[in-house]
Protein backbone atom coordinates (compact mmCIF):
# COMPACT_ATOMS: atom_id res chain seq x y z
CA UNK A 1 0.00 0.00 0.00
CA UNK A 2 1.15 3.88 -0.83
CA UNK A 3 1.80 5.57 1.68
CA UNK A 4 1.03 9.81 1.58
CA UNK A 5 2.14 13.49 1.10
CA UNK A 6 1.44 15.67 4.18
CA UNK A 7 1.68 19.21 3.75
CA UNK A 8 2.54 20.83 6.78
CA UNK A 9 2.12 24.54 7.07
CA UNK A 10 5.16 26.00 9.52
CA UNK A 11 5.16 29.08 11.85
CA UNK A 12 5.72 32.12 9.83
CA UNK A 13 7.57 33.95 12.54
CA UNK A 14 5.79 32.97 16.42
CA UNK A 15 6.46 28.89 16.55
CA UNK A 16 3.12 29.30 18.63
CA UNK A 17 1.46 29.49 15.30
CA UNK A 18 1.66 25.97 14.23
CA UNK A 19 -1.15 23.21 15.39
CA UNK A 20 -1.16 20.26 16.92
CA UNK A 21 -1.77 18.23 13.77
CA UNK A 22 1.07 19.53 12.21
CA UNK A 23 3.17 18.68 14.98
CA UNK A 24 1.48 15.15 15.48
CA UNK A 25 2.47 14.43 11.53
CA UNK A 26 5.62 15.50 11.68
CA UNK A 27 6.25 12.88 14.82
CA UNK A 28 4.57 10.62 12.99
CA UNK A 29 5.74 10.27 9.49
CA UNK A 30 8.22 8.43 8.27
CA UNK A 31 10.53 11.14 6.72
CA UNK A 32 10.60 15.32 6.58
CA UNK A 33 11.12 16.88 3.37
CA UNK A 34 12.64 20.67 4.16
CA UNK A 35 13.38 23.18 1.74
CA UNK A 36 16.61 24.25 4.14
CA UNK A 37 16.98 21.48 7.09
CA UNK A 38 19.45 23.93 8.73
CA UNK A 39 16.88 25.96 9.71
CA UNK A 40 13.84 23.36 9.87
CA UNK A 41 16.29 21.77 12.51
CA UNK A 42 15.35 24.47 15.00
CA UNK A 43 11.56 23.95 14.59
CA UNK A 44 12.17 20.20 14.59
CA UNK A 45 14.37 20.63 17.65
CA UNK A 46 12.00 22.97 19.65
CA UNK A 47 9.01 20.14 19.41
CA UNK A 48 11.02 17.75 20.33
CA UNK A 49 10.51 15.78 16.68
CA UNK A 50 13.01 12.87 15.84
CA UNK A 51 11.72 12.43 12.20
CA UNK A 52 14.34 12.50 9.64
CA UNK A 53 14.85 15.16 7.60
CA UNK A 54 16.19 15.35 3.29
CA UNK A 55 16.11 18.71 0.98
CA UNK A 56 13.58 19.23 -0.86
CA UNK A 57 14.09 22.78 -2.40
CA UNK A 58 13.87 25.07 -6.08
CA UNK A 59 17.12 23.46 -6.69
CA UNK A 60 16.88 19.69 -6.39
CA UNK A 61 13.00 19.63 -7.26
CA UNK A 62 12.21 17.61 -9.82
CA UNK A 63 14.94 14.96 -9.41
CA UNK A 64 14.21 14.93 -5.73
CA UNK A 65 10.59 15.16 -5.87
CA UNK A 66 10.86 11.73 -8.03
CA UNK A 67 13.18 10.04 -5.28
CA UNK A 68 9.95 10.83 -2.53
CA UNK A 69 7.41 9.42 -4.49
CA UNK A 70 8.96 6.19 -4.95
CA UNK A 71 9.38 6.50 -1.57
CA UNK A 72 5.70 6.93 -1.12
CA UNK A 73 5.03 3.82 -3.43
CA UNK A 74 7.06 2.06 -1.52
CA UNK A 75 4.49 2.94 1.62
CA UNK A 76 6.62 5.39 3.61
CA UNK A 77 4.84 9.21 4.45
CA UNK A 78 6.01 11.85 3.50
CA UNK A 79 5.76 15.47 5.08
CA UNK A 80 6.59 18.55 3.78
CA UNK A 81 7.68 21.42 5.20
CA UNK A 82 9.05 25.09 4.24
CA UNK A 83 11.28 27.41 5.69
CA UNK A 84 8.05 29.09 7.00
CA UNK A 85 4.05 29.24 5.81
CA UNK A 86 2.21 26.46 3.49
CA UNK A 87 4.33 24.22 1.11
CA UNK A 88 3.31 25.24 -2.22
CA UNK A 89 2.93 28.83 -1.81
CA UNK A 90 5.98 30.67 -3.34
CA UNK A 91 8.43 27.58 -2.98
CA UNK A 92 8.82 24.41 -5.33
CA UNK A 93 6.11 22.44 -3.34
CA UNK A 94 3.74 22.44 -5.97
CA UNK A 95 5.89 20.12 -8.57
CA UNK A 96 6.03 17.15 -5.62
CA UNK A 97 2.14 17.38 -5.44
CA UNK A 98 2.01 17.07 -9.37
CA UNK A 99 4.06 14.39 -9.30
CA UNK A 100 2.06 12.50 -6.71
CA UNK A 101 -0.62 12.92 -8.43
CA UNK A 102 0.62 11.61 -11.43
CA UNK A 103 2.10 8.59 -9.81
CA UNK A 104 -1.01 7.98 -7.65
CA UNK A 105 -0.17 9.21 -4.34
CA UNK A 106 -2.75 10.50 -1.62
CA UNK A 107 -1.72 14.38 -1.23
CA UNK A 108 -3.53 16.06 1.78
CA UNK A 109 -2.74 19.77 3.21
CA UNK A 110 -2.74 20.53 6.93
CA UNK A 111 -3.89 24.05 7.15
CA UNK A 112 -1.93 27.11 9.13
CA UNK A 113 0.44 29.95 8.82
CA UNK A 114 0.38 31.67 5.56
CA UNK A 115 1.89 35.10 5.39
CA UNK A 116 -0.49 36.55 2.14
CA UNK A 117 -4.03 35.47 4.37
CA UNK A 118 -2.24 36.93 7.04
CA UNK A 119 -1.56 40.45 5.91
CA UNK A 120 -5.04 40.03 4.18
CA UNK A 121 -7.28 39.72 6.87
CA UNK A 122 -5.59 42.62 8.64
CA UNK A 123 -4.87 44.98 6.12
CA UNK A 124 -8.16 46.98 6.56
CA UNK A 125 -8.85 46.60 2.20
CA UNK A 126 -11.17 44.94 0.83
CA UNK A 127 -10.80 40.46 1.53
CA UNK A 128 -14.15 39.57 -0.94
CA UNK A 129 -12.02 39.29 -3.89
CA UNK A 130 -8.34 38.97 -4.51
CA UNK A 131 -5.60 37.54 -6.11
CA UNK A 132 -1.69 36.55 -4.99
CA UNK A 133 1.39 37.84 -6.85
CA UNK A 134 3.83 36.42 -4.51
CA UNK A 135 7.20 38.03 -5.71
CA UNK A 136 7.48 39.77 -9.31
CA UNK A 137 9.90 37.91 -12.10
CA UNK A 138 13.22 38.49 -12.07
CA UNK A 139 13.40 39.03 -15.44
CA UNK A 140 12.59 42.67 -16.87
CA UNK A 141 10.33 41.29 -19.90
CA UNK A 142 7.99 38.84 -17.55
CA UNK A 143 7.84 41.58 -14.90
CA UNK A 144 6.67 44.12 -16.95
CA UNK A 145 4.03 41.79 -18.52
CA UNK A 146 2.70 40.99 -14.83
CA UNK A 147 2.51 44.61 -14.04
CA UNK A 148 0.79 45.57 -17.26
CA UNK A 149 -1.56 43.21 -16.04
CA UNK A 150 -2.66 45.03 -12.67
CA UNK A 151 -2.81 47.76 -14.27
CA UNK A 152 -7.01 47.31 -14.56
CA UNK A 153 -6.99 44.93 -11.48
CA UNK A 154 -9.96 45.29 -9.96
CA UNK A 155 -9.60 42.88 -6.75
CA UNK A 156 -6.88 43.16 -3.74
CA UNK A 157 -3.58 42.13 -4.44
CA UNK A 158 -1.43 40.46 -2.87
CA UNK A 159 2.51 40.71 -3.14
CA UNK A 160 5.41 39.47 -1.39
CA UNK A 161 9.28 41.30 -1.36
CA UNK A 162 12.35 41.23 0.58
CA UNK A 163 13.77 44.45 2.45
CA UNK A 164 16.65 45.04 -0.42
CA UNK A 165 14.11 45.44 -3.58
CA UNK A 166 11.20 47.31 -1.82
CA UNK A 167 11.83 50.58 -2.88
CA UNK A 168 12.07 49.79 -6.65
CA UNK A 169 9.04 47.51 -6.72
CA UNK A 170 7.39 50.47 -4.83
CA UNK A 171 8.43 52.53 -7.68
CA UNK A 172 7.49 50.53 -10.18
CA UNK A 173 4.12 49.59 -9.00
CA UNK A 174 3.48 53.56 -8.46
CA UNK A 175 4.31 53.71 -12.35
CA UNK A 176 1.89 51.28 -13.49
CA UNK A 177 -1.17 51.73 -10.75
CA UNK A 178 -0.35 55.33 -9.72
CA UNK A 179 0.77 57.17 -6.35
CA UNK A 180 -2.02 57.54 -4.87
CA UNK A 181 -2.97 53.65 -4.91
CA UNK A 182 -4.13 52.72 -1.37
CA UNK A 183 -1.40 50.08 0.07
CA UNK A 184 -1.14 48.45 3.72
CA UNK A 185 2.58 47.13 4.16
CA UNK A 186 2.95 44.51 6.54
CA UNK A 187 6.75 43.66 7.73
CA UNK A 188 7.85 40.82 9.97
CA UNK A 189 4.44 39.48 10.19
CA UNK A 190 4.05 37.70 14.18
CA UNK A 191 7.23 38.31 14.88
CA UNK A 192 8.13 40.52 17.80
CA UNK A 193 8.76 43.51 15.59
CA UNK A 194 5.22 43.15 13.60
CA UNK A 195 4.28 46.64 11.57
CA UNK A 196 1.53 46.91 9.76
CA UNK A 197 0.63 50.49 8.27
CA UNK A 198 -2.29 52.20 5.81
CA UNK A 199 -0.58 54.34 2.93
CA UNK A 200 -0.46 55.27 -0.55
CA UNK A 201 2.44 54.24 -2.87
CA UNK A 202 3.55 57.82 -2.96
CA UNK A 203 3.95 57.97 0.70
CA UNK A 204 5.61 54.72 0.88
CA UNK A 205 8.37 55.14 -1.19
CA UNK A 206 9.00 58.49 0.65
CA UNK A 207 8.91 56.46 3.51
CA UNK A 208 11.42 54.18 2.66
CA UNK A 209 13.34 56.90 0.99
CA UNK A 210 14.43 58.22 4.64
CA UNK A 211 14.31 54.98 6.33
CA UNK A 212 15.87 51.53 5.04
CA UNK A 213 13.03 48.99 4.96
CA UNK A 214 14.02 45.84 7.51
CA UNK A 215 12.42 42.48 7.39
CA UNK A 216 10.28 40.46 5.24
CA UNK A 217 7.29 42.51 3.57
CA UNK A 218 3.99 41.94 2.51
CA UNK A 219 1.99 44.27 0.19
CA UNK A 220 -1.59 44.60 0.17
CA UNK A 221 -2.58 46.71 -2.60
CA UNK A 222 -5.92 48.26 -2.98
CA UNK A 223 -8.19 47.39 -6.66
CA UNK A 224 -8.56 49.41 -9.02
CA UNK A 225 -12.34 50.63 -8.24
CA UNK A 226 -15.03 50.02 -11.22
CA UNK A 227 -15.97 54.04 -11.53
CA UNK A 228 -12.41 54.78 -12.27
CA UNK A 229 -12.32 52.07 -14.86
CA UNK A 230 -15.54 53.08 -16.03
CA UNK A 231 -14.87 56.81 -16.03
CA UNK A 232 -11.69 56.16 -17.90
CA UNK A 233 -13.91 54.16 -20.46
CA UNK A 234 -16.28 57.31 -20.83
CA UNK A 235 -13.23 59.70 -20.98
CA UNK A 236 -11.64 57.64 -24.11
CA UNK A 237 -15.73 58.15 -25.69
CA UNK A 238 -15.81 61.61 -25.15
CA UNK A 239 -13.12 62.41 -27.02
CA UNK A 240 -15.93 61.05 -30.12
CA UNK A 241 -18.75 63.33 -31.58
CA UNK A 242 -21.67 61.92 -30.49
CA UNK A 243 -22.37 60.89 -34.36
CA UNK A 244 -18.67 59.18 -34.55
CA UNK A 245 -20.23 57.20 -31.46
CA UNK A 246 -22.85 56.20 -33.35
CA UNK A 247 -21.21 55.43 -35.98
CA UNK A 248 -18.52 53.64 -34.52
CA UNK A 249 -21.02 50.87 -33.20
CA UNK A 250 -22.80 50.79 -36.65
CA UNK A 251 -19.76 50.29 -38.29
CA UNK A 252 -19.89 46.89 -36.34
CA UNK A 253 -23.02 45.43 -37.80
CA UNK A 254 -25.19 46.65 -34.65
CA UNK A 255 -28.32 48.73 -35.82
CA UNK A 256 -28.71 52.24 -35.48
CA UNK A 257 -31.21 51.51 -32.89
CA UNK A 258 -28.87 49.41 -30.57
CA UNK A 259 -25.79 51.90 -31.39
CA UNK A 260 -27.44 55.01 -29.85
CA UNK A 261 -28.21 52.94 -27.09
CA UNK A 262 -24.72 51.52 -26.57
CA UNK A 263 -23.16 54.60 -27.11
CA UNK A 264 -25.56 56.48 -24.45
CA UNK A 265 -24.41 53.79 -21.95
CA UNK A 266 -20.68 54.65 -22.69
CA UNK A 267 -21.37 58.02 -22.32
CA UNK A 268 -23.22 57.71 -19.06
CA UNK A 269 -26.19 60.07 -20.72
CA UNK A 270 -29.76 58.94 -22.18
CA UNK A 271 -30.85 57.57 -25.19
CA UNK A 272 -32.74 60.77 -25.67
CA UNK A 273 -29.39 62.85 -25.24
CA UNK A 274 -27.93 60.70 -27.98
CA UNK A 275 -31.34 61.59 -30.27
CA UNK A 276 -30.80 65.42 -29.88
CA UNK A 277 -27.15 65.67 -30.23
CA UNK A 278 -27.79 63.64 -33.96
CA UNK A 279 -30.75 65.72 -34.83
CA UNK A 280 -28.64 69.25 -34.01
Amino acid sequence: MAGKLYLCATPIGNLEDITYRVVRTLKEVDLIGAEDTRNSIKLLNYFDIKTPMTSYHEFNKYDKAKVLVKEMLQGRNVALITDAGTPGISDPGEELVRQCYEAGVEVTSLPGAAACITALTMSGQKTGRFCFEAFLPRDKKEKKDVLESLKNETRTMILYEAPHRLFKTLNELKEVLGGDRPLTVCRELTKKYEETFQTTLQQAIEKYQQKNPKGEYVLVLAGKSRESILQEKRSRFEEMTEEEHVEFYVNQGVDKKEAIKKAAKDRGVSKRDIYNALIK
